[in-house]
């Protein structure tokens, strides 16, 4: 099966691994020449400081979910290491959650992989809180790579 499209799911917590993540990307998309789709999920609270911290007026029409994922730290240092590797790619931003929010990308864009970041968890920890990734993991429409934060 070859590879046209991958979408990345990126959050705030993703700052600390955006290189590898950029590094993944570049693995899978690259020699496939696929389009790669940065999509940044926000709550609700997140998206309304992080709108009003890079300066959107939050009933201007360019406060859009799209505009302001493009202009996040995290989501701009993704970009630019994959246009300075020649890597296709777009930026989406959702507001909602993370899990349904990708997989309906995925499935919108009918992508062939989903990457995810995320780190090691304990079993007990994965119950109590969840875990956005896994669920990805298991309501994507297409293989999903997990890429692990490298302990400090």
């Amino acid at each position: 099966m070859s590879i046209e499209t991958v979408v990345l799911a990126v959050g705030s917590a993703d700052e600390k691994r955006t290189e590898r993540l950029a590094n993944e990307l570049i693995a899978l998309a690259g020699p496939a020449d696929a389009e790669v789709v940065l999509t940044h999920v926000f709550d609700e609270e997140e998206f309304d400081e992080t709108r009003a911290r890079l300066g959107f007026d939050a009933d201007a029409e360019n406060a859009t979910p799209d505009a302001v994922a493009g202009r996040h730290r995290t989501t701009r240092e993704l970009s630019n290491l994959l246009s300075a590797a020649g890597v296709r790619h777009s930026i989406r931003g959702a507001v909602g959650d993370l899990a349904t929010e990708v997989v309906e990308t995925a499935e919108g864009v009918e992508a062939d992989r989903v990457v995810v970041g995320g780190r090691q968890r304990s079993p007990t920890g994965k119950a109590v809180f969840g875990s956005a990734a896994q669920e990805v993991m298991l309501s994507a429409p297409c293989p999903v790579t997990f890429v692990r934060e490298t302990a400090s």
